[in-house]
């Protein structure tokens, strides 16, 4: 810690992210880690109120593009997984044979998630006849249901989601929202008349993925993953990852496009327009609670947490100051308070009997973006005196007081989306030759083109992974960093999370 400096307010300094990070997330009470289940932690009110928020953003997208919510069961029966971990063999199988599925067999090779799941096999003190576990995700569950809703072309394409709790057995070491065993997750699943109504979807969702990334200010890479990283049942994987401010990246969200071979599985058919049976084609959009660390992680400080005002759990704080030397500070404080209230704002008033100093440090620990204080001169004046959270103060009117607030929110937007993507420019660099020094805290980019012996020399020989083709390829012609022949396939390699 020593080489990092001191810690500030018993907060390490964010230059020691490893203990920054943890140290931060219980400081301003976003989770408490003391629950006895490793990797399982109790949401604090005030860190369940972000995750809300967050929720509430990729709930108005669902809406805004027609999805529709459900609610499925929180167990499934074994024979599901078994019947997913057999096509999960064959799609494993099948790509590495280099060969259609339909002309494999389908084997009982354990795959996918069985080691991985927490398993129910009782029930009181009886044993159940068919063991059931807890839901790692819903492909099981949702598409043992689909053939029941799905008979027609006029019932496509089909569009739910969901956001529940899944499970996952985690070996590794476990970090708050980055790597947990219970996971706050968003699942988007949807079926489509055929291939391209499908790939339209995983526009859509790019689309989707964009407008919440810039909400949260969020500094992303989105890539196309390769063959080998991409989940065994899907056509193809985009996975969307956020630049951490260690220059690591943590995959926050993964849109999947399968084609027809979960439908093949699950008999998921449908009826054209000309009465022909055909199956359906099938995406997936996943999203968990990795989001909320990755806003941590990225707009925190060395005196804590920064919230983007559309995910602030509390937006505006108002601090009534020397109110007992005017009896007209508290009526304003409130008449400010509910105008801003009535104009959708969140909104806290802080009247405790503290010193001002440590209602300032309290506040800017939990991230609050903007600070209002209102004191018997300020009164006078007809102002409200305006603190942002990323730094700047001035005076706004308290007579206008819903649009000075909405000018100042917008300015600490727009502050840390210019720090995001100013991270981004200083973190990637080019990798020129497989002989350049690979720095500590950056991401690569390379111009690579070549097979998986040739992804292995790149991965071992820099120390980092490939996460996969970048949505813009070269605008010219490049040389391949490994094999020398000519590509525009740009890319990235990175340390992961």
């Amino acid at each position: 810690m020593a080489e990092h400096g001191k810690a500030k307010r018993g907060i390490p300094p964010k230059s020691d992210f490893n203990a920054w990070y943890p140290a931060i997330v219980e400081i301003a009470e976003l989770v408490d880690k003391r629950y006895p289940i490793k990797g399982m932690d109790v949401w604090r009110p005030y860190g369940w109120k972000a995750m809300r928020c967050i929720d509430a953003l990729t709930h108005r997208e669902m809406e805004r593009t027609d999805h529709e919510e459900v609610c499925f069961p929180l167990l499934i029966p074994e024979d599901l997984l078994e019947k997913e971990n057999r096509l999960v063999s064959l799609l494993k199988r099948a790509r590495e044979e280099g060969v259609d599925p339909g002309e494999l067999r389908v084997e009982e090779e354990e795959a996918g998630f069985k080691k991985e799941v927490y398993w129910v096999k009782h029930a009181g003190e009886n044993e159940l006849d068919v063991p059931m576990f807890l839901r790692p995700t819903s492909e099981t569950a949702m598409y043992t249901m689909f053939p029941l809703w799905i008979r027609s072309h006029v019932d496509l394409p089909l569009k739910t989601y969901q956001i529940v709790n899944t499970f996952r057995y985690e070996t590794k070491q476990t970090r708050s929202f980055i790597r947990v065993r219970e996971i706050h997750f968003f699942e988007a699943h949807t079926a489509h008349v055929d291939e391209d109504c499908a790939s339209r979807q995983i526009e859509e969702d790019l689309e989707i993925v964009g407008h919440l990334m810039d909400s949260m200010g969020l500094p992303v890479i989105i890539s196309k993953r390769p063959v080998w990283d991409t989940f065994p049942g899907a056509w193809y994987t985009i996975a969307i990852d956020v630049i951490m401010p260690n220059g690591r990246t943590l995959q926050v969200a993964s849109c999947h496009h399968y084609k027809d071979q979960w439908a093949k599985a699950f008999d998921i058919t449908y009826q054209d327009e000309s009465g022909n049976t055909q199956f359906c084609h099938q995406t997936t959009y996943g999203m968990s609670e990795r989001l909320l660390g990755a806003v941590v992680g990225m707009h925190g400080d060395d005196n804590g947490l920064i919230f983007p005002p559309p995910i602030a759990p509390i937006q505006i704080v108002l601090m009534p100051v020397a109110a007992h030397k005017s009896d007209a500070v508290i009526p304003a404080v409130d008449a400010a308070a509910a105008a801003l209230r009535g104009a959708g704002f969140r909104v806290k008033i802080d009247s405790r009997n503290l010193r001002p100093g440590q209602k300032y440090w309290d506040w800017e620990i939990k991230g609050v973006p903007l600070r209002l204080e209102i004191g018997p001169r300020d009164v006078e004046n007809g102002n409200a005196f305006a603190a942002r959270r990323t730094g700047g103060k001035e005076p706004i009117p308290l007579e206008n007081i819903v649009d000075g607030v909405h000018n100042q929110l917008d300015m600490v937007q727009t502050e840390l989306n210019q720090r995001s993507r100013m991270h981004v420019d200083d973190c990637i660099i080019r990798l020129e030759n497989l002989e350049q020094e690979i720095l500590d805290g950056h991401i690569y980019e390379v111009a690579f083109d070549g097979s998986d012996a040739d992804a292995e020399i790149l991965e071992k020989t820099t120390g980092l992974a490939i996460l996969g083709d970048a949505m813009e390829s070269f605008a010219e012609d490049q040389q391949c960093i490994v094999t020398g022949k000519t590509t525009r396939r740009r890319q990235h390699i990175a340390r992961m999370y």
